[in-house]
């Protein structure tokens, strides 16, 4: 595996990196993207990478090259991607997951199709099929739009997928994937097959990855080039084996309500359907309950759409699980990638 070869090859074209680095930029993304290439060249053995900020306050990271670049080939290998494939990069170069697409094209000697993230995807060039890329939720809304799919393997990641949105994947041939996945084990350890015949009801480990519980019911990430050759997750999970295994939730998310305990994401999944604005559960003090679970709404106040949520709520949730206060907000808080802010959401309850 060569981790710095003087060529890459950038929409059939091989391109000298060195002439590529001395390129002034058009687009703040294409700056963004020049800027990592450089950090992948220079002399340290490391890359400087920010955490997303969906469990904590972001913090900057260093991770090494080389276990970056093993990251990067589970991931070839997983798709069986061969030398002079077409892959798509449409993601910002400023995340890990769009640092990988870049050392996946290098290493694995790809073809990289460089886009704007904030593309429509409608100028994709259809000669030959894109073998793989990886979106974001608002950009698989973009790609399933297109009155024709031309890519093989389609990875999806950023934040959960809505289940409209998953229900959509099923009626298209493209094979899509979640992932599972941290910047600090340089992006996905695993990934979920969301459509077809052959999807999964759970993640299935990479390479050289397993997964185990701890006392909590947390999932632990064993892999190489972790300290330790472990990292902790505040993820609880249910482990089918040490290499396939099913996410429930966040454990510092769990609302206990009248002594039971819940996890919002799982009463979220549910309502998923038939919900007809952005939403979260969250939960407030309470002196009988101990702390009562609310559902938050995105919108103006309207009483005829709080009806029709409560219709909802009273279907599809058992009787501990429905909110006992609906409410409306301007606006839910969210990380950078889109995720619900869970930490700011409290301080909106």
């Amino acid at each position: 595996m060569e981790l710095f070869p003087a060529h890459i090859t950038i929409k059939g074209q091989s391109e000298d990196i060195k002439e590529l680095l001395q390129q002034k930029p058009n687009s703040e993304w294409e700056q963004s993207w020049l800027e990592f290439l450089e950090e992948w060249y220079n002399t340290n053995d490391y890359i400087e990478v920010q955490t997303s900020g969906s469990t904590g306050t972001p913090k900057t990271i260093s991770l090494k090259k080389d276990f970056v670049a093993a990251s990067a080939l589970r991931t070839i290998r997983f798709f069986d991607l061969q030398e002079g494939d077409r892959v798509l990069h449409c993601l910002h170069s400023r995340y890990i997951a769009g640092k990988l697409m870049t050392v996946r094209a290098l290493i694995g000697k790809l073809d990289l199709q460089l886009v704007d993230p904030a593309s429509d995807f409608k100028n994709l060039p259809d000669d030959k099929p894109i073998k793989f890329t990886a979106m974001v939720i608002n950009q698989v809304t973009k790609y399933m739009a297109l009155p024709a799919q031309n890519i093989d393997n389609l990875l999806i990641g950023g934040s959960a997928i809505p289940k409209p949105l998953e229900e959509q994947l099923q009626q298209i041939s493209t094979p899509c994937y979640s992932s599972y996945a941290m910047t600090e084990t340089a992006t996905h350890i695993a990934l979920q097959k969301l459509n077809g015949s052959d999807k999964t009801g759970s993640y299935q480990c990479l390479d050289d990855i397993s997964v185990e519980l701890d006392e909590r019911g947390c999932i632990r990430i064993l892999m190489p080039g972790l300290e330790n050759r472990a990292i902790q997750t505040n993820d609880l999970g249910e482990l089918g084996d040490s290499h396939h295994f099913k996410v429930l939730g966040r454990i510092d998310n769990v609302i206990i309500s009248g002594g039971i305990k819940f996890l919002p994401e799982q009463i979220e999944e549910k309502l998923a359907k038939e919900m007809p604005l952005p939403y979260a559960i969250g939960s407030v003090p309470d002196e009988h309950l101990g702390e009562k679970i609310i559902l938050l709404i995105e919108g103006k106040a309207d009483d005829e759409v709080k009806t029709t949520i409560a219709t909802h709520c009273t279907k599809l949730l058992s009787k501990y699980e429905r909110p006992k206060e609906i409410r409306f907000i301007e606006k839910l808080p969210r990380t950078a990638n889109g995720k619900i802010d869970r930490k700011r959401l409290k301080s909106t309850e």
